[in-house]
């Protein structure tokens, strides 16, 4: 249910008339931004509540971190700030997973993730009123065409790779039945590939793009901390080393996308795609 309501409040916001309404209000009204912490932050405990993990050390961890990246946009911090405040504590979740029991960490780091994707739409879509950030539905056929092209020439080259380093064994048909990968399409998609494509795509690789051009030197750039980003991430041993050098090729691909397209569901469509075929037939 709480992951439910926070990706229909993400989803929500693809359309052009709440996002508006969102710019809008900040513009007139910019204190109501100090709103968001409480709130997000309150939706955290229902969620760890409903979960036996509510922990007031847990719930001040959360307020602190919600309450960083709004500071730093409502005064006037650097837009690489406010998005380092948001993305960083992500990456390195440690001290409020110690809080939390072995069980019912993977749910909450992704009701913590789903609030952070959420305040970060809120500050860089409506708050700063990003350009470039493509958080929109698909507006041509391309959208559709660009990821297809994506998967088809990039899907070698990861598998190639990743087999000669030893991060993905060969491939094999998988024995999962139909109904089950054919729902895991919406579920890669929504908990795994949309969230990273806003926060890596429309947030850093966009900003990075407003600042230094969109050049390949800083596609680059954002593919290899996309790439950085995985090297905390299993099953190889950390850090992973093979994880990283994957991931900096997709991401690669990903942002060439992301850069043709008018949409990050585009990129996000082609993640999918990647993490679905490696979870099935790898």
């Amino acid at each position: 249910m709480f992951l439910g309501a926070l990706l229909a409040a993400i989803l929500l916001l693809l359309c052009e008339r709440p996002q508006a309404a969102m710019r809008a209000a900040f513009k007139q009204r910019p204190w109501i931004l100090w709103a968001l912490p409480p709130f997000l932050t309150g939706y955290f405990l229902l969620a760890s509540s409903g979960a036996g993990q509510a922990n007031p050390s847990l719930i001040a961890m959360v307020l602190a971190y919600t309450v960083a990246p709004v500071a730093c946009a409502y005064f006037g911090g650097s837009d690489f700030l406010t998005l380092l405040l948001l993305w960083l504590p992500l990456e390195f979740p440690a001290p409020a997973a110690r809080l939390i029991a072995k069980h019912a960490q993977g749910y909450l780091h992704s009701v913590a993730y789903g609030i952070a994707i959420l305040l970060g739409l809120a500050l860089f879509a409506g708050f700063r009123a990003m350009p470039g950030m493509k958080y929109n539905l698909p507006r041509a056929w391309r959208d559709l065409r660009l990821p297809l092209a994506g998967f088809a020439l990039t899907a070698p080259v990861l598998a190639v790779v990743g087999i000669a380093i030893g991060f993905i064994p060969y491939p094999h048909w998988s024995t999962a039945g139909a109904g089950r990968m054919a729902s895991a399409v919406a579920i890669v998609f929504a908990g795994t590939a949309l969230p990273e494509e806003i926060l890596f795509r429309s947030m850093i690789q966009n900003l990075l793009m407003q600042r230094f051009g969109a050049t390949t030197r800083t596609l680059l750039v954002a593919s290899l901390i996309f790439g950085a980003a995985h090297l905390d991430n299993g099953p190889q041993p950390l850090p992973n080393w093979r994880y990283m050098i994957l991931a900096t090729i997709a991401g690669f691909a990903y942002g060439r996308v992301f850069q043709k397209s008018s949409t990050v569901l585009a990129s996000a469509m082609f993640h999918m795609m990647v993490d679905w075929t490696k979870h099935f037939f790898f």
